[in-house]
């Protein structure tokens, strides 16, 4: 997706900068649409969740335009990072707040594989940026960032068949949580072959 989304990006980000206009505004902003969508969500509202979690989306994309068109800092990378994660976790939580009683054990077992992968993804990086390594496999990125199966944009068709289908969101959050917790121990796997020793 980034092949096919990153240039469109990157005219937006550069008009955005050119307009004084800073990253680290976007991520915010984004994250702030992103808490709009579950709250749209958690009221039963799930066509105007899924709009606002397409645009949080796209000002997550263009945050980074906009450092690559102004100036990157560590800070912004930081922040990027753990708006994205809050997020993430904003939705499935909202499910949770809409319907207790059908969606807490599904949303809970999902919310525990996106910590277990947040957990592998940071400590990932922690460790690269130790040994000195690098990667552009995702961009020019802040931080040393790992693929795998759960990734950005398979989050996001996910959210989105939450939303156009609420009455499968059990299905859709168990057989995700199993994917997200295979990308961790991949990760994991990876680690071990790289760091041990």
């Amino acid at each position: 997706m980034r092949t096919l989304l990153d240039p469109v990006l990157d005219r937006v980000g550069k008009a955005l900068a050119a307009a004084g206009i800073g990253a680290n505004a976007v991520t915010i902003a984004g994250f702030a649409i992103g808490l709009a969508a579950a709250a749209a969500i958690a009221y039963g509202m799930f066509l105007t969740g899924l709009v606002l979690i397409l645009a949080s989306r796209v000002a997550d994309g263009l945050d980074g335009a906009v450092a690559r068109a102004s100036r990157k800092t560590d800070f912004g990378g930081f922040l990027d990072i753990v708006l994205d994660f809050g997020f993430y976790g904003a939705i499935p939580f909202a499910f949770i707040v809409l319907d207790p009683t059908a969606n807490a054990i599904a949303g809970g077992l999902l919310l525990v594989s996106f910590y277990v992968n947040g957990a592998s993804f940071l400590a990932y990086a922690v460790m690269a940026e130790k040994r000195a390594l690098e990667t552009r496999i995702r961009g020019s990125k802040s931080l040393f960032f790992t693929t795998g199966l759960a990734e950005a944009t398979e989050t996001l068709a996910v959210f989105v068949g939450m939303c156009l289908f609420p009455q499968w969101f059990n299905v859709i959050a168990v057989l995700f949580a199993v994917v997200v917790f295979y990308t961790a121990l991949s990760r994991i796997v990876l680690a071990a072959r790289n760091f041990a020793g």
